[in-house]
């Protein structure tokens, strides 16, 4: 894959002004973008910039994070704390991402989008309350592990590191979760599944394959 060199605030105006130009594919009044990448490689902060870029357009965004929406330590930890297995494919719930964050956004849905539901520190539900997104609003859903599920994205990107730099980025306390990223490299490929993919191993230099 050819990638070229690109700034963070290059990257965030082209993905905004793209989404901007591109209808949902289900001709729902909503955009539903996914943002993947590992924590190291901030999938947060991409996009919040790609958020910001949006409003300046005019245009309504919510940001949701995964990690809002993680199941509870029961089920996260019934293999043990550090089970990269279970990290892949337990610990986000991923059935209530459909019915709280995507679904409401189908072509025929309602609108309103839960922003978290369980937070991971009290290992309670969060109690918050519903936000509804404007026609013509877009949602930015960030998180790892986000493709290989059939979510109803409208654009993907996925931010990739090459192993070296993922363990290097990865603090020492999380290093248990590098076997999840290799099977979900080996059975997602998501450099492949994504529309857009920013090799990011190095934070100051990204690059990126451009747009779909």
């Amino acid at each position: 894959m050819r990638v070229e060199p690109i700034t963070w605030e290059l990257l965030a105006g082209h993905l905004a002004e793209h989404v901007l130009a591109s209808p949902a594919a289900d001709g729902s009044p909503w955009l539903r973008i996914g943002v993947d990448g590992a924590p190291a490689a901030r999938p947060d902060e991409l996009a919040s910039r790609v958020a910001d870029e949006l409003r300046l357009r005019g245009h309504g965004v919510l940001v949701v994070g995964t990690g809002g929406f993680l199941r509870p330590a029961s089920l996260r930890y019934e293999y043990g704390r550090e089970d990269p297995d279970t990290y892949l494919s337990g610990w986000v719930d991923t059935g209530a991402l459909w019915r709280e964050v995507l679904g409401p956004l189908d072509a025929g849905g309602n609108g309103r989008v839960l922003p978290d539901l369980w937070d991971p520190a009290t290992d309670r539900a969060t109690r918050s309350p519903h936000v509804e997104l404007p026609h013509g609003g877009v949602l930015l859903l960030h998180g790892p592990f986000l493709l290989g599920h059939w979510f109803p994205f409208d654009l993907t990107v996925h931010l990739r590191l090459s192993p070296g730099a993922l363990e290097r980025r990865t603090a020492e306390a999380d290093r248990w979760t590098l076997p999840a990223f290799a099977r979900y490299e080996d059975e997602v490929a998501p450099g492949r599944a994504a529309d857009v993919v920013v090799r990011a191993d190095d934070p100051r230099r990204p690059a990126w394959s451009g747009l779909p």
